[in-house]
């Protein structure tokens, strides 16, 4: 989860940089009396709109929806605890098992070939509850209009 944060702000701060040093050294070269430097309330917020390009201004809408907020946090909720039955109900017994035996090779290959398919669910649950839920409950939040990710 830390490696995934820094991979993020890491990937932020080259895009701030990519977008606003090109304006700054132009403004320079013009000799120019005002520099085009934006303020610390765009960075904030781009730091925490769900997207990875730097705008000064992003779309943004009137009013936001708690409704819709609550429900996109009661799917992350939902989704986390299905994802934990699963685990709990189909991987945890597989290995349960196996731990009281004497290690073998031919027991730990069906133990991991028996957990592939109930791995790939959580994944897909972990992936619907961040990218989708998570992410679009934060842009409803910061009224952050533009939200054609699948497109």
């Amino acid at each position: 989860v830390l490696l995934a944060l820094q991979v993020r702000l890491v990937m932020k701060a080259y895009s701030f940089i990519r977008e606003n040093v090109p304006r700054v050294l132009s403004s320079v070269k013009d000799k120019s009396s005002t520099v085009p430097v934006p303020r610390i309330s765009q960075y904030l917020y781009f730091l925490f709109a769900p997207t990875l390009i730097y705008r000064d201004n992003y779309p943004r809408n009137p009013t936001i929806r708690w409704g819709y907020v609550a429900t996109k946090f009661a799917q992350v909720l939902g989704s986390l605890f299905y994802a934990y039955y699963i685990f709990v109900r189909l991987c945890i017994p597989q290995f349960h098992n196996s731990s009281q035996e004497t290690f073998n090779l031919r027991g730990l290959v069906l133990c991991i070939f028996n957990s592939i398919l109930p791995g790939v669910l959580i994944l897909f649950l972990v992936f619907f509850a961040f990218l989708h839920c998570w992410l679009n409950a934060f842009a409803e939040m910061l009224r952050f209009a533009d939200r054609m990710f699948y497109k």
